[in-house]
């Protein structure tokens, strides 16, 4: 026993050298900065630095909970996030199943290319790409479509009733796109054999999707989708702020928990305060991913992340 233990160890070693250049990174990169979470206990001092400042306890939360702007900021957050998780599982997977039937290669690469490409654009390069739309005066949506339909012109960062629906278009056309080439690659990796069985049982190609393919997918939206609850009171601060250009008439719809820490961050000058939220927004994400894990264990072990 002794010998076989020593002969697995030495094929081991390999594999933990291989290891340690990752182990660091990610002690660096993820755990060492793990310590900036004192100075949501502190009132900051930057001077004194992160252990040289103030101990105040919880007072640095309160910002987050005494404000009237509170429920309505998480909220939007949470729904917007509800709506992106969603919405991007449901055209990620048509998109994924619409690539498995191309039966071209030249042509797969270039739609994998294709729905790549928006995740790649820049928050500010999107910024600028909406603003071409909606811009009041020299926007396309105003100057070509409104006006060949005759309508009149709207005035699309004063108006908070469209923001919701632009805001999904735009982090679906930005995201799905991404998410589709893991599902994608799922597919491909599924036992054709199944694919073949159907076609000798004359099954057509709604049913391999639907009796083949969905169900086979059904782990993997899984995890995507839990890993995504982990982040549902995070939100995309580029998209919240930069694309509706911060215009204080859309605050109602535009303002989640994100921007709302920025913008008092810029106001106050409260490091303490930012980093509380921080800290709230990771228990809170910590907290759902555990518990959907637990469901997900007492429902299906299989498909459990831990």
């Amino acid at each position: 026993m002794y010998a076989e233990n020593r002969i697995r160890w030495k094929k081991a070693v390999p594999l933990f050298l291989m290891m340690i250049p990752g182990l660091f990174y990610l002690c660096i990169n993820n755990y060492l900065p793990m310590t900036g979470i004192l100075v949501a206990f502190k009132d900051y001092d930057p001077l004194g630095g992160i252990f040289g400042s103030k101990w105040i306890g919880f007072e640095n939360f309160k910002f987050l909970f005494h404000s009237s702007d509170t429920i309505y900021i998480l909220r939007n957050t949470l729904l917007y996030n509800v709506a992106f998780i969603i919405l991007n599982t449901l055209f990620s997977v048509g998109m994924a199943v619409l690539l498995a039937e191309i039966t071209n290669r030249l042509a797969v690469k270039f739609y994998q290319t294709a729905l790549l490409l928006p995740s790649l654009v820049s928050t500010v390069i999107l910024n600028y790409m909406v603003l071409l739309f909606l811009d009041g005066k020299t926007g396309y949506i105003n100057n070509t479509i409104l006006s060949f339909l005759n309508r009149s012109p709207v005035s699309w960062y004063s108006e908070p009733k469209y923001w919701p629906f632009i805001l999904l278009f735009v982090n679906t056309w930005r995201s799905a796109g991404k998410m589709s080439i893991i599902y994608y690659a799922t597919i491909i990796g599924f036992d054709s054999g199944l694919y073949e069985a159907a076609n000798i049982d004359g099954a057509s190609a709604w049913q391999k999707i639907k009796y083949i393919t969905i169900p086979q997918l059904g782990p993997v939206i899984i995890v995507m989708t839990t890993i995504a609850v982990g982040h549902i009171f995070t939100a995309d601060f580029g998209l919240f702020y930069q694309v509706p250009l911060d215009s204080g008439a859309l605050y109602g719809v535009t303002n989640v928990l994100d921007t709302y820490v920025y913008r008092a961050l810029i106001q106050l000058n409260d490091v303490g305060m930012s980093s509380a939220a921080g800290v709230f927004q990771s228990l809170v994400g910590f907290c759902l991913v555990i518990s959907t894990n637990i469901l997900l264990r007492k429902k299906s072990p299989e498909n459990a992340l831990f």
